[in-house]
């Protein structure tokens, strides 16, 4: 055991005494909040980016319904031939040139082309073509002899309002809201067991290289060595986060107070006077976001993460013991990966869908993926059982990879000059 504590200790000494892993425990909570104001900074700069459309409209009925906007004016070129307005356009720079031929009949559609230098998104797109169908649609039902006027009065609005058995009632965004805090948890883990399972592998890698390895196993046991590597280098992801966390907590109130925005205000809606001061759907989603269980969310993401991260930084440690250089892991990293990537497939197309179906439920209790998904599926509520069992299972699987990743490990740190195939470390597995 003091030789186990040994290990951890300098394993989790090394990285946290590293000055890159220093410099981006501080730094990356700064990189992140930055990249995060300067997309909205640029986005904010793109909406307010007035675009010129010209409009061609030899029919003459559509002309006048395109109304300039904030973001977009329209020019009527209907005067002049199509050649003149399309050169005019390019000329100008203007973003495009809208052509609507003559209809032929009474009741016959334009044909409608747009010429720009680049395509235009498809909000402009639905844009145009609302404009020319909702124009010719009314024309039709007047030409048929239908009161349009009476049509515009009785449209009526629906609203559909939700709410569970027990009368608590949420948005219609609720969902997306759910999946996108599960899912950044969940694609955190992933970088975390991505980035520090390599970090172990190349640990085991260095030393087996230096052949610093030959001493270490000769008052070590290579179990040990391997258990106290993935607990050490696991404190330091630990630490990492927290520093995180902690940082990212000072963050977000440091800007709140910058922009005079008092973050604790908005946990009641009526004293705040959400209710007055935003509209109903608006006034749920705010409701909805301070209702997330966002200390069971913490608490599972550190016991997942824990469970794992060890799953596979035991399986990393093997692969680095198996191999002389990080050139010849590249044929075992696939199988690593893909189940991480599967993960955050299933949880984004089917949990964000159905978080309680068979193919959700499924991959939230398999060890390999259970990490990344049943963490996107707790914040829409994961009955404890299922927990329970998925938990178990981890731990169990856990137990059972230390095990077989420390036979690999006990024969693979001390075999050089030769590329192992996958028979190989079957047959280590027997030693």
């Amino acid at each position: 055991m003091r030789n186990l504590r040994l290990i951890i200790n300098r394993e989790y000494l090394a990285r946290v005494r590293n000055k890159t892993f220093i410099v981006m425990t501080f730094l990356s909570p700064l990189i992140f909040v930055g990249m995060i104001l300067l997309i909205a900074y640029l986005s904010m700069l793109n909406s307010t980016e007035q675009k010129i459309i010209g409009i061609h409209d030899e029919s003459g009925m559509f002309a006048a319904e395109f109304k300039d906007g904030e973001q977009v004016q329209y020019l009527d070129y209907s005067s002049k031939s199509l050649a003149t307005a399309r050169q005019e356009v390019l000329e100008n720079e203007y973003f495009g040139l809208i052509h609507i031929s003559k209809i032929e009949s009474s009741f016959g559609k334009p044909e409608v082309e747009f010429f720009g230098k680049d395509t235009p998104g498809f909000g402009t797109v639905e844009n145009i073509e609302k404009t020319i169908s909702d124009k010719l649609t009314r024309e039709q039902l007047i030409a048929k002899g239908i009161d349009v006027s009476e049509i515009d009065k009785a449209r009526a609005d629906v609203s559909v309002q939700i709410q569970n058995f027990a009368g608590e009632q949420s948005s219609k965004m609720s969902n997306y809201i759910k999946m996108f805090f599960g899912g950044a948890a969940g694609y955190l883990l992933m970088m975390f067991i991505i980035i520090y399972g390599n970090m172990v592998m190349r640990s085991v890698i260095e030393e087996k290289t230096n052949r610093i390895i030959e001493i270490i196993v000769s008052s070590v046991k290579p179990f040990q060595l391997l258990l106290g590597k993935v607990l050490g280098t696991s404190l330091a992801g630990l630490t990492q986060f927290s520093v995180w966390i902690i940082l990212g907590t000072v963050l977000l109130f440091g800007i709140s107070s910058f922009l005079g925005i008092d973050p604790t205000a908005a946990r009641s809606p009526a004293s705040a006077g959400i209710d007055n001061a935003m509209k109903p759907e608006i006034n749920q989603l705010v409701i909805d976001i301070l209702k997330l269980p966002y200390a069971s969310l913490l608490s599972f993401f550190v016991i997942y993460f824990i469970g794992g991260y060890f799953l596979y930084s035991a399986i990393y440690a093997a692969i680095g013991a198996a191999v002389d250089s990080e050139t010849d892991t590249q044929q075992f990293m696939f199988p690593i990966i893909l189940p991480l990537i599967l993960g955050i497939y299933v949880g984004f197309f089917s949990v964000v869908e159905n978080p309680h179906g068979t193919v959700s439920t499924i991959f939230s209790i398999i060890p390999l993926t259970s990490p990344i998904v049943m963490l996107m599926r707790i914040p829409f509520g994961v009955p404890w059982w299922e927990i329970a069992i998925s938990i178990a299972l981890l731990i169990a699987t856990n137990f059972a990879v230390l095990w077989l990743s420390a036979k690999i490990y006990r024969v693979g740190i001390l075999m050089y000059g030769k590329k192992p195939s996958y028979k190989e470390l079957y047959k280590w597995l027997k030693y």
